[in-house]
């Protein structure tokens, strides 16, 4: 690993983890559940990622105009199609 990244990417991370954080703190997300967990549970999880990861990038530009938050549901949203890829595929770093 190195200690430089040629675009920023640590950077990106680390205002990525915040926002992601940040997200837990919300109403939507004060009960046991999120509806993002109910949504995998049912097996529809992958459409419901990829779904919302073309929303915002369709709407990047448009509503709000460049709005930075967009591009970060757009990674969060490519987060959790990967914990619903490894959840498919039984891979899961704890096992």
């Amino acid at each position: 690993m190195t200690d430089t990244y040629t675009f920023n990417e640590d950077k990106y991370l680390a205002e990525l983890q915040d926002y992601i954080t940040d997200t837990y703190s919300q109403h939507y997300a004060k009960g046991k559940l999120q509806s993002t967990e109910f949504i995998i549970d049912s097996g529809h999880g992958e459409g419901f990622a990829l779904g919302n990861i073309m929303k915002y990038a369709q709407r990047f530009g448009n509503k709000d105009g460049k709005n930075r938050k967009d591009l970060l549901k757009i990674l969060h949203y490519g987060m959790i199609a990967l914990y619903n890829l490894d959840m498919e595929t039984n891979k899961n770093e704890n096992e």
